[in-house]
């Protein structure tokens, strides 16, 4: 018997556990180009280099260092928006929130699609449990009523659909749910590396820009003392 006459034989809930096997597939296509093709580690010298910029008040530089990459990894993002900010002169907390904000952005794309795996690779398996049930009762209940010349045929065909319901459900289930493991382990390894190596990026622009922070504020006391002196003498010589 060929691969697809035991599917027919399967009967009606094999067209369902078909359909999620095509899903799990596509998905499994896509999360493997999405976690091994697409997503890349961020260079190792690229903190020391940002810090390199933001230590010395460069701003400018450490974004137009970061728009030098045409594919920006997800720890340049977050870095693209904490400079943003500082150099906007936003305060800790403005820098903390934006910061975080785009971090939880581009960690829920990293672990997007990959908990459907699990749920198809569960529900093909339901479905060639369902049509195991479906095809024994169907076979009991024609022997029930047939003579004793057909209850053998029907027997055999009732049974046949159970078992080739239950492999096909367990065919389109295997990898779905080995797959689901395998995406699942890189997907924790990736988003553990981009939080510490977010976290740490946001420590050494609370370090390095305090001081830049504490003498921008100083020179705008400066200036508006400055300014009022120029209008306190002003009024004095017009007096």
């Amino acid at each position: 018997m060929s691969l697809i006459d035991q599917f027919q034989a399967g009967g009606f809930f094999m067209y369902f556990i078909l359909l999620f096997g095509l899903l799990s597939l596509a998905v499994i296509a896509e999360r493997f180009w999405s976690l091994y093709v697409k997503t890349k580690a961020t260079p190792k010298d690229f903190r020391k280099k940002v810090l390199a910029f933001i230590s010395h008040g460069d701003y400018q530089g450490a974004e137009d260092f970061v728009n030098s990459f045409k594919d920006k990894t997800e720890v340049m993002k977050v870095a693209e928006v904490g400079i943003k900010m500082r150099k906007s002169l936003a305060g800790d907390e403005a820098l903390q929130a934006r910061m975080d904000e785009q971090l939880t952005k581009e960690l829920n794309a990293i672990d997007k699609r990959t908990g459907f795996l699990a749920m198809f690779g569960n529900v093909a398996t339901l479905f060639g449990l369902l049509g195991t049930v479906t095809g024994l009762i169907s076979s009991f209940a024609g022997v029930a009523s047939a003579s004793p010349v057909e209850r053998a045929n029907l027997l055999s065909q009732g049974i046949s659909e159970a078992l080739n319901s239950t492999a096909f459900g367990l065919l389109a289930a295997i990898p779905a749910l080995v797959a689901f493991a395998i995406f699942q382990n890189k997907t924790e390894t990736i988003v553990n590396g981009v939080t510490e190596e977010s976290s740490e990026l946001y420590h050494d622009f609370l370090f390095y820009s305090d001081n830049d922070e504490a003498a921008m504020a100083a020179n705008t006391a400066i200036n508006t003392n400055e300014k009022i002196t120029d209008i306190d003498a002003q009024n004095m010589t017009r007096n």
